[in-house]
């Protein structure tokens, strides 16, 4: 199983943000969910430096942050911040 199928698997929150320290994008992605009313868990990749390449490998996306909606059956992989707030426009 993926590693973001696990992470999802494993939240009850409405997405997952990868993230890092130091990140502008990943701050603005974070207060976009909140504006929204959306719950997210972060994972921070400053913390947990092991996940960073599986996540790359999954999602091709090699910047932070790297966003998934978890709210349906399976978790979806969205983008990053200008992804996210496109999506989440037309949702």
């Amino acid at each position: 199983m993926s590693r973001i199928v696990n992470d999802a698997r494993a939240s009850n929150m409405d997405f997952i943000v990868y993230s890092s320290d130091f990140c502008s994008y990943c701050e603005a992605v974070k207060r976009l969910l909140e504006s929204k009313g959306l719950s997210f868990h972060e994972i921070n990749f400053s913390n947990e430096p092991g996940v960073r390449s599986a996540v790359v490998e999954e999602t091709g996306h090699r910047t932070v942050p790297v966003v998934i909606d978890n709210r349906g059956e399976q978790p979806m992989y969205i983008g990053g911040f200008e992804e996210t707030q496109r999506y989440l426009n037309r949702t």
